[in-house]
């Protein structure tokens, strides 16, 4: 009997032009390759940075699954990775859905949380700061995130938005303030730093502001558990033609 290869891991990222973001993203990818040696696993970015995804999935053989490293819905969901994905036709490919919402990023989410310094206690409330869309469904998805984050650290969670929808951080601190809350804590819904990494850790009136998903072990695991999802699913082929080596793009 021949053996036939696993689809290649092909992780779509949205892309900054930010150093540390790109090598956030590099990290995450490392971390996913050391929990699933035998995987060959790409990633190809959205805009802003390279390589880009539709080159990747060119120089990719055989069967993929692409998965979204984005956090909800939206247009690069909807448009970009289907543009990116009907190009590649010499591939049998499959698309994950995105990452979030999930309780492993809310595992995430709390450790980012509790590297930051905030304790969780009694009276204690958290804003979770997310980029923020026009589209009512990416704006459910993050309340249903804020739900699970906040029965992971037992404490009310409040979502809010950079940018692209209400309220603002600083509007969701002061909300939970007038209400009661003496010690407020912002966490980014984000995965890398970048400019809304920026403007989710700008002066908000927040005690405690935690920094973005990143690299984290829970992410990782999120990342291939997508991956499996949808991995069986990808037709194989009579004949499986050898697919190059691993690498960034």
């Amino acid at each position: 009997m021949t053996s036939v290869r696993p689809p290649v891991l092909v992780a779509a990222a949205h892309g900054t032009r930010d150093p540390a973001g790109v090598a956030s993203l590099r990290l995450l990818m490392a971390r996913v390759r050391s929990l699933r040696p035998c995987l060959e696993v790409r990633c190809g970015f959205l805009g802003l940075a390279a390589p880009g995804l539709a080159e990747v999935l060119a120089r990719t053989a055989g069967r993929a699954v692409v998965v979204p490293l984005l956090l909800g819905t939206g247009y690069h969901v909807r448009v970009d990775i289907p543009a990116a994905v009907g190009a590649a036709g010499h591939l049998r490919t499959r698309t994950a859905g995105p990452l979030g919402p999930h309780p492993l990023l809310a595992e995430a989410l709390g450790d980012r949380l509790g590297e930051a310094g905030w304790t969780g206690a009694p009276g204690g409330a958290v804003v979770l700061a997310a980029a923020g869309s026009r589209d009512p469904a990416a704006g459910a998805a993050t309340g249903r995130m804020a739900r699970m984050l906040a029965a992971r650290v037992g404490a009310p969670v409040e979502p809010a938005f950079v940018g692209g929808a209400s309220p603002t951080p600083a509007a969701a601190v002061a909300a939970l303030r007038a209400r009661g809350h003496g010690r407020v804590a912002v966490v980014p819904y984000l995965l890398a730093p970048g400019d809304f990494a920026r403007r989710a850790a700008q002066p908000c009136g927040a005690d405690v502001v935690g920094a973005p998903l990143g690299p984290h072990d829970a992410v990782a695991r999120l990342v291939l558990r997508r991956y499996d999802e949808e991995a069986a699913r990808v037709p194989v082929p009579e004949c499986v033609a050898a697919g190059a080596g691993g690498g960034w793009g």
